[in-house]
């Protein structure tokens, strides 16, 4: 019997080369525009960016290149999964950075303000003990009894691959993953005492190139967007 994987949710993983010199000033940048905070708000909760100000740091001289570095790498995604990138402009929405530390986790969510996303690691040893990130499965169409996945004595083998609740991925420097916005993810907590896990995420909009008229359901490009007027009080 031939079992056919149908329909999958394509995640990329690639892997940048990180000059020491410069990840050790990027390391000392992020630890800066944290300051004094540790958490976000919760103490256990990593520090986000993203919540506190922080979510251009492509724009910030130490991280340009390596923004630039995962954008190529993004084009390379969109084109392997079929788009014609021709038809298409691609966006750079926000960018942060996520600092966790002992026994800090990040929350299971997505991304519903963006379209593809993806997270590039600063720190780890591939070992998972600061925290492996998680993706999980929007739905488990295999598992044919609605719950049977969940296990407490049922009958399917837990982590098979055709029922997999979620897929895990330990942190490295360089590594880099792509993945659609709206698939929900998390991050385990950080069991290391003397560890920071650190990482940079990416949010990316895809929209319709500005020379041209928009089809169906491509947003227009920002540029043939009108801002409204606020009604006066």
């Amino acid at each position: 019997m031939e079992l056919h994987h149908l329909f999958p949710t394509v995640v990329a993983t690639d892997r940048l080369v990180l000059d020491p010199l410069d990840l050790a000033a990027q390391l000392q940048t992020l630890l800066a525009m944290r300051g004094d905070a540790s958490s976000n708000p919760d103490e256990g909760c990593a520090w986000t960016g993203d919540l506190n100000g922080v979510w251009q740091l492509h724009e910030h001289p130490d991280f340009r290149d390596l923004a630039d570095q995962v954008t190529t790498r993004v084009w390379r995604y969109l084109t392997m999964t079929g788009f014609d990138a021709d038809g298409l402009d691609l966006h750079l929405q926000r960018c942060w950075p996520v600092l966790s530390e002992w026994g800090q986790v990040v929350g299971r969510h997505h991304h519903p303000n963006a379209h593809l996303s993806a997270v590039l690691y600063l720190s780890g040893d591939g070992s998972g003990v600061d925290g492996p990130l998680c993706l999980h499965a929007p739905q488990q169409l295999n598992e044919l009894v609605p719950g049977l996945a969940v296990g407490h004595g049922g009958p399917i083998t837990h982590d098979h691959p055709c029922n997999q609740p979620e897929w895990m991925l330990s942190s490295e420097p360089g590594l880099l993953v792509l993945f659609p916005s709206r698939l929900h993810h998390s991050v385990a907590a950080n069991e290391t005492e003397d560890a920071l896990r650190v990482s940079v995420s990416f949010d990316f909009v895809l929209t319709a190139r500005a020379a041209d008229r928009p089809s169906e359901y491509m947003s227009p490009h920002p540029h043939q967007w009108q801002r409204c007027k606020r009604p006066v009080p």
